[in-house]
């Protein structure tokens, strides 16, 4: 959902202040001025109450993206980027371990191309390996069994700080409705019992067949072709793409979302100046309760760049994080009311066909 106007104007410019007199290279995410939009904010109250108690947030991903006209250099997905269409965006789930593509097409079978594409991460060549992690710092593998190949949290919020009113302005995008899909499909790779994530089920990580023979496969193939329609822009390679729905903001605008509604970032292709959008990854106090989550990582399960966390004895977070990406909304205390609402609806419809 868009909330509209629920940031105060004072705490946005105050955020875009700090972001025009950053020094060069300063990193901002710990910026009191960027996570005041959340502490500070309407947001604390809506997202507390929808969902319920969550860690204030210290950290966040500022996300600014500067005008620019598509290149040939080939994206996370083994495309070029001037080949992929909806102002380049790649839809995708969050927690999902990225190394940087290869800008040449590789060679080799499939082994060989993973086995090089995880040892070009950022620790070398460790192997097949929980530790390996990507130049986005996500773990390949969440849990030493390697059984979870996804980081998860519960909400996703984005704080727009300029005009984002037409399309082509770096517009943060969705694949409107496919969290049930995701869901679904998470609850499938769970009753297979063998792996959840790339790598499970279903969910190859790497797309062989893309154009550079080593794409990151975002979205399963399973929930991708649900949303395919007449609309459907393609490839050159004729491959046919979901179409996501651009979200249209203003200054003080944010978005709220579940972790499960795949999602993209868009290319700034038409806008008049760099677009600013803070983002912030929340996860519910009551799945780790004595873990502190600091808002912007989206593999809160571990540590930063990996780090190994210590739980206590019969307290096991991949088989908690698990079930919470097959039950979407169960930490969503505030919306048990609707969401049963809306399952009556469906219940009813089903009994009709």
């Amino acid at each position: 959902m868009v909330l509209r106007q629920v940031v105060p104007k004072g705490l946005t410019q105050a955020a875009l202040a700090r972001i025009k007199n950053a020094k060069k290279g300063e990193n901002l995410y710990e910026a009191t001025e960027m996570t005041d939009l959340v502490n500070k904010s309407p947001i604390l109250q809506i997202v507390t109450n929808t969902m319920g108690a969550f860690d204030p947030p210290t950290a966040c991903q500022v996300g600014v993206t500067k005008i620019s006209k598509p290149g040939d250099s080939f994206t996370a997905l083994g495309y070029r980027e001037k080949d992929m269409p909806y102002f380049g965006a790649q839809t995708h789930i969050d927690g999902y371990c990225t190394i940087n593509p290869p800008q040449t097409v590789q060679q080799g079978n499939p082994d060989e191309i993973y086995m090089r594409y995880i040892a070009s991460g950022p620790r070398g060549d460790l192997g097949k390996s929980p530790s390996v992690i990507g130049h986005n710092t996500v773990p390949l593998f969440q849990d030493p069994e390697m059984t979870l190949g996804l980081g998860s949290f519960t909400a996703f919020i984005g704080v727009c700080l300029n005009d984002q009113t037409v399309n082509g302005r770096g517009n943060f995008a969705v694949l409107k409705g496919a969290h049930h899909a995701v869901e679904a499909f998470f609850r499938k790779q769970k009753e297979a019992g063998t792996r959840m994530g790339p790598e499970g089920p279903g969910w190859p990580r790497l797309d062989y067949n893309a154009p550079n023979r080593c794409g990151l496969t975002y979205l399963p193939k399973a929930i991708h072709e649900q949303f395919l329609d007449e609309t459907s822009e393609y490839t050159p390679d004729g491959r046919r793409w979901a179409r996501p729905t651009p979200i249209l903001m203003d200054e003080g605008d944010a978005i709220l979302t579940v972790f499960n509604l795949p999602h993209a970032g868009t290319r700034n292709e038409l806008g008049t100046e760099s677009r600013k959008n803070i983002y912030f990854r929340i996860r519910a106090k009551k799945r780790q309760p004595r873990h502190v989550v600091n808002g912007v990582t989206d593999y809160p399960d571990r540590g930063p760049r990996g780090a190994w966390l210590e739980y206590e004895e019969g307290n096991n977070p991949w088989e908690k994080s698990k079930h919470a990406m097959c039950n979407m909304w169960e930490e969503w205390e505030g919306m048990s009311d609707v969401v049963a609402s809306e399952q009556r609806k469906k219940d009813v419809l089903r009994s009709r066909l």
